[in-house]
């Protein structure tokens, strides 16, 4: 049983870490979170467990009017739309579109600096962990999880310490297997289930990355 709230993502990353020892990852296993909030998480998972770390920019598509609605997101070439709440809402098109275009270069931007100029890990008959800090709607990480697919890795695993069941749910049909330390219900936001919520900086996400590339080496 995990005790909620987590103190702070390291700790979260640690509680997921210790789940996934049960699993037996293979020994070709790769961590891929996504920032900047996964990053910690995934730091922590890949420390433990002696694995590498690498990013997946995906982005979350707003509402216009409410940005913190999740209308679908976007990740390398794959987009994931919730074309439901889009006729609901009545979003047109051209502002779908117009947000699609601001949102990949804002991932392209991410893309560059988190990297680099590395390319990114060849994922091609390898196990991959995709890890956030957490699922609500479950648009950005099913993005994510798509391009992830395409790629051609053996087996694509989803963690996260919390989530809705909505958003397990969701990201569930497109991996292998979906662990979820909690469901909590009622469910509103991942940092309700934080003591230590803060926003992770550009900055961080980028010293945890090289923290991890200097010690593979």
């Amino acid at each position: 049983m995990t005790s909620l709230p987590f103190r702070d993502r390291s700790d979260a990353g640690q509680c997921l870490a210790a789940e996934l020892r049960h699993h037996k990852l293979p020994s070709n296993a790769v961590i891929l979170a996504l920032p900047r909030g996964g990053i910690p998480v995934g730091f922590a998972i890949a420390q433990a467990l002696h694995l590498p770390l690498d990013v997946i920019v995906a982005r979350k598509l707003g509402v216009p009017w409410q940005p913190e609605l999740a209308m679908g997101a976007i990740a390398g070439q794959s987009t994931a739309l919730d074309e439901e709440l889009i006729r609901e809402l009545g979003v047109s098109r051209q502002d779908v579109d117009a947000i699609v275009t601001r949102e990949k270069a804002e991932l392209e931007r991410r893309e560059k600096l988190y990297r680099g100029g590395r390319p990114p890990r060849d994922l091609h008959g390898r196990t991959v962990v995709l890890v956030d800090d957490g699922l609500a709607t479950g648009s950005t990480m099913l993005a994510a999880a798509r391009c992830v697919r395409s790629l051609g890795p053996e087996s694509l695993r989803i963690a996260v310490p919390v989530g809705s069941r909505q958003g397990c749910q969701l990201v569930g049909s497109e991996c292998d297997e979906c662990i979820c330390l909690a469901e909590p219900r009622p469910f509103a936001a991942v940092g309700q289930w934080y003591e230590d919520f803060r926003q992770v900086s550009d900055a961080q996400v980028t010293n945890l990355l090289e923290q991890c590339r200097r010690q593979a080496v």
